[in-house]
C-alpha cells in the first residue's frame, strides 16, 4: 500500500483557500479534509467530528501540553488546532489529508511535521487580492486594509512552500492542485515495494 500525505494549502486571506479547498474535495473523492478542534460552541447544522471537534477549552489545553496538535490558535476568544492523531491515523492509512489553513498556521505544521506537502496560493496580483477581499463587502475599510498589510508580510513565506498556484481561474488552480497530487502520489518514497510489485 502507498502512503498518504499531508496537503497543506495556505496563502493570504482572500486569496480563495476556502473556494478551492471545496472545489478539491468535490471533484475528488480520494482527498479528506482535516476535521479541526475548537472550543466554540458548534452552530446549527455544525456536528461534531464532521465539521470540528468540539472540545472544552480545559482538554484542548491540555492536548496543546501533550504536544497533540500540529498547530493551534487562540482566534477570537477560541481556540482552535489540527490534531495530530487524526491527520497521522489517515496518512497511515494511505490518504491524502487536506489541511486549508492561514500562513501562521502552515509554518507552525512545516516545523512540527515537515514532511507535509504545502501549496502557497497565489492571487494573480496583489490588486485584484484587494477587490476580492473588498468584494466579500463583510469587512470595515479598517479590516480591508490591515488585511492587505498583513497578505504582503505573508508573501515573505512563499520560499518556505514547496509548490505555488496562482488562483486566477478557478478551474485552473484545482487542475494545477491535482497535478501537483498525482506526481505526490507517485514519488517512489511513497511506496515502499515498488520494485518488487514489478518483479513478482
Amino acid at each position: 500500500m502507498s502512503k498518504g500525505f499531508l496537503l497543506v494549502i495556505s496563502g493570504p486571506s482572500g486569496c480563495g483557500k476556502g473556494t478551492v479547498s471545496k472545489e478539491l474535495l468535490s471533484r475528488n473523492e480520494d482527498i479528506i479534509y482535516s476535521v479541526s478542534a475548537t472550543t466554540r460552541k458548534p452552530r446549527v447544522g455544525e456536528s461534531d467530528g464532521l465539521n470540528y471537534f468540539f472540545i472544552e477549552e480545559e482538554k484542548f489545553k491540555n492536548m496543546a501540553k501533550a504536544d497533540e496538535f500540529l498547530e493551534y490558535a487562540l482566534v477570537h476568544n477560541n481556540y482552535y488546532g489540527t490534531p495530530k492523531e487524526f491527520v497521522l491515523e489517515e496518512v497511515d492509512k494511505g490518504e491524502i489529508v487536506l489541511l486549508e489553513i492561514d500562513v501562521q498556521g502552515a509554518m507552525q505544521v512545516k516545523e512540527n511535521y515537515p514532511e507535509a506537502v504545502f501549496i502557497f496560493l497565489l492571487p494573480p496580483t496583489m490588486s485584484e487580492l484587494r477587490n476580492r477581499i473588498i468584494k466579500r463587502g463583510t469587512e470595515t475599510e479598517e479590516d480591508i486594509n490591515r488585511r492587505f498589510t498583513n497578505a504582503f508580510k505573508e508573501l515573505e513565506f512563499v520560499d518556505e512552500y514547496d509548490y505555488f498556484v496562482i488562483n486566477d481561474k478557478l478551474d485552473e488552480a484545482v487542475k494545477n492542485i491535482e497535478s501537483i497530487i498525482t506526481a505526490e502520489k507517485l514519488k517512489v518514497k511513497r511506496h515502499n515495494n515498488i520494485r518488487e510489485k514489478i518483479i513478482s
